[in-house]
């Protein structure tokens, strides 16, 4: 069964074998998605993490779909060519869930697998919360479960220092002038330290081009500001019991949250498991493709 839903673009000049492009009213906003893979197989969600788009799925979706999956690998609200909502507000978990779940339900499904990353898991997390009944599996790369990140910020002095981006998003605006100074390039050293991009390798323009078009990454930024502004909110929500089976995939070299962060509650996860990366930094679904690929594929067949 091909994908029908949306319209048909053009989208941003990178290809993949297989993959066509779409931009699909998810009810509010318009997201554009990367698509891969036909047929009756399950569908398969990938949500990227800040400061990327969907092309940081590049080595999962061929994987994905030669599997047999049908696979959507969308640029979430703010990102690169889905549509840029200007208010903080508009970057609550709340809606980004609903972005996902109105994306499952434009593409002609019940339910769905969901492999997240970053940001993404964040989303992924309270999206398997609010929708339990939307979601088929979920898998887990390099983010802590809500709780364990929350206990993390308010009781470990490293954990703080090594979110200090966190804090410094929070300003209006001149995080916005200082990324685009001199060519992006502090985004460049940055994406260069984390292992975004492989060494030597000349994968940073894509990535430089998409925060071009997303006004400098303020829609990303705004992912922070709207987490701090409903903080207190945030604090007082019991987060629920996930009775589906996930995958947490952690690589050991991040540079951003620590291993000890890796395991959720068993009261609130506890059909999970937890699969490490050595070699592998924050953005482990790059760093180490074909043993992230290697572990997705059997989890989600089941």
């Amino acid at each position: 069964m091909p994908f029908t839903a949306g319209v048909p673009i053009a989208g941003d000049g990178l290809e993949l074998p297989g993959v066509t492009h779409r931009r699909i009213d998810v009810g509010g906003v318009s997201l554009h998605v990367a698509l891969a893979g036909e047929g009756s197989g399950p569908l398969v969600v990938l949500l990227h993490g800040f400061p990327e788009f969907w092309w940081s799925w590049r080595y999962q979706i061929p994987a994905l779909a030669e599997a047999g999956f049908r696979v959507a690998a969308p640029d979430l609200r703010g990102y690169n060519l889905s549509d840029q909502p200007a208010d903080v507000a508009d970057y609550s978990l709340a809606h980004l869930t609903a972005d996902t779940d109105g994306l499952i339900r434009a593409l002609g499904e019940d339910k769905a697998h969901v492999v997240a990353h970053d940001w993404g898991a964040a989303v992924a997390w309270d999206f398997a919360m609010r929708y339990p009944k939307r979601l088929d599996r979920l898998a887990i790369l390099n983010v802590p479960h809500p709780r364990v990140m929350m206990r993390a910020l308010m009781r470990s002095p490293r954990q703080l220092l090594r979110s200090w981006y966190m804090f410094f998003f929070q300003l209006p605006h001149l995080p916005e002038l200082i990324i685009q100074q001199n060519d992006y390039a502090s985004l460049r050293r940055s994406l260069a330290a984390g292992r975004l991009v492989r060494p030597g390798a000349d994968e940073l323009e894509p990535y430089v081009e998409a925060a071009r078009r997303s006004e400098s990454l303020r829609g990303g930024m705004n992912y922070y500001r709207a987490m701090f502004r409903g903080l207190a909110k945030d604090l007082r929500h019991r987060p629920t019991r996930i009775e589906q089976e996930v995958l947490v995939i952690w690589g050991e070299r991040d540079i951003f949250l620590g291993r000890e962060l890796s395991v959720p509650p068993a009261k609130l996860v506890p059909r999970c498991r937890v699969e490490y990366i050595p070699e592998a930094s924050h953005w482990v679904q790059v760093d180490a493709p074909r043993r992230v690929n290697s572990l997705l594929i059997p989890f989600l067949k089941g």
